[in-house]
């Protein structure tokens, strides 16, 4: 059974198959555009859950 999804980035129908070289996208175009923006910073998954100050990367300290 072949299902039906939408384009995270422009939200055409999409085919779920396996001969979709691009899922969950409708082209490479969609999945470029939507890589450019987790790059960039514009995208990010939020868990709503803060990091334990002991296990936050911290900056190194750099001594001039």
């Amino acid at each position: 059974m072949i299902r039906r999804t939408t384009c995270p980035t422009c939200r055409k129908h999409v085919s779920t198959a396996n001969d979709n070289p691009w899922r969950p996208f409708c082209s490479e175009r969609c999945r470029l555009i939507d890589l450019g923006e987790w790059m960039n910073g514009n995208r990010q998954i939020t868990s709503g859950e803060t990091m334990p100050e002991a296990v936050r990367p911290r900056d190194p300290d750099i001594k001039h």
